[in-house]
């Protein structure tokens, strides 16, 4: 690490929260307090960082002398643990996604914008071979004008916290778009430049989050009658672009269906098959070498070590030592997403293709 240490501030010392701090330690930076609702919890990373804990981020932000935060709480508080961070002057690196409504996530970007700091978010999918190796050919134009993605994140078992507030409206702004519908639209706008989105037509579906033969065996689940599922558990949509350009979605928590991760970007040049996340890039073209013929290679680097999370801790704690904003996980890539998700419920309510706001912040 090159730089000072950077001193950080955790809200939210769940598992996310948790993940931040033990990356901002192996990087070489300094775990200074956390704060969490929860007495065990708070008690249970004090341990573990050597750090101070509060009952309130409000006193932590007052009483520390902080660089950084790291925002990893339910949704719907993101808004306020972030705001006042920037309002303090920390640069804040905040949980996907960015809010639970629309609405939540403009007011946090207009505070970015007017701060005399930075938020990134954490959407660390871009961060993988995979992703670095197609961004890296499409720096060279090797696939021309991507055209079409075909996104797919499904889950054959994969409800997570049933009873929990991923499952909690109030709490998440949504179910699977919001869960992980969030990282599958957003690499799909990253792989093609963050065009202006234009319009969408969703639908989403309630099948199989009340039942227990669908839970995923490995996550916890809350039976009892306090438990609560009002959100989807799958969506399917398509995303139009300027320019015709296009996302077709699929995302689901539980399906009868084989678990795919698959991308597939069509380009005017060449086109490629990726894994969200995964290490393999796979190029697809035609090459004129003798007669026209199609060729199809997997190209991997095992030079590149990427573990997701703690590869987008690193972009963002670097960005804090250099004192430049990212241009990676902006705040406001962040607010196109939510924009597309907030389309993607309203299309889903109304039946009909509905428009998305003009997005003046792009890449």
């Amino acid at each position: 690490m090159q730089g000072p240490a950077v001193r950080l501030g955790v809200v939210g010392l769940g598992f996310m929260g948790q993940t931040h701090a033990t990356n901002a330690e192996a990087l070489g930076h300094e775990v200074v307090a956390g704060a969490d609702i929860a007495p065990a919890t708070r008690e249970k990373f004090e341990t573990e960082y050597d750090a101070a804990t509060y009952e309130g981020f409000e006193t932590m932000y007052e009483e520390e002398d902080l660089d950084a935060v790291a925002v990893s709480t339910p949704n719907t508080f993101h808004e306020k643990s972030v705001v006042t961070a920037l309002n303090h002057g920390y640069d804040v690196f905040c949980e996907k996604p960015l809010a639970d409504t629309l609405e939540s996530a403009e007011r946090m970007a207009e505070t970015a914008r007017q701060a005399d700091a930075f938020c990134m978010v954490n959407f660390h999918n871009r961060v993988s071979t995979a992703a670095e190796l197609f961004m890296g050919y499409q720096e060279e134009d090797h696939f021309g004008e991507v055209r079409h993605v075909r996104a797919n994140y499904i889950r054959s078992r994969g409800i997570p916290g049933v009873g929990s507030w991923f499952t909690n409206e109030e709490l998440s702004g949504g179910g699977v778009v919001v869960d992980i519908g969030v990282h599958a639209i957003d690499l799909a706008l990253y792989l093609m430049g963050f065009p202006p989105v234009e319009d969408v037509f969703a639908v989403t579906r309630t099948g199989f989050g009340n039942r227990d033969d669908y839970v995923d065996p490995d996550d916890w689940y809350d039976a009892t009658e306090e438990a609560v599922f009002d959100v989807e558990d799958s969506a399917t949509a398509l995303i139009r672009c300027a320019d015709d350009r296009t996302i077709s979605l699929e995302v689901s928590w539980a399906a009868n269906e084989a678990e795919s991760q698959e991308f597939v970007v069509r380009g005017s040049k060449a086109g490629a098959r990726l894994d969200l996340g995964g290490d393999e890039l796979t190029m697809l073209e035609a090459r004129p070498h003798g007669p026209d013929h199609l060729v199809e290679s997997a190209v991997t680097d095992a030079s590149i070590d990427h573990s997701g999370w703690r590869g987008s801790d690193k972009r963002f704690l670097d960005a804090v030592v250099a004192g430049e904003p990212p241009e990676l996980n902006t705040i406001d890539q962040a607010l196109t997403t939510q924009r597309v998700m907030d389309a993607i419920y309203r299309s889903a309510e109304t039946g009909d293709r509905v428009p998305v706001e003009d997005q003046p912040f792009g890449r």
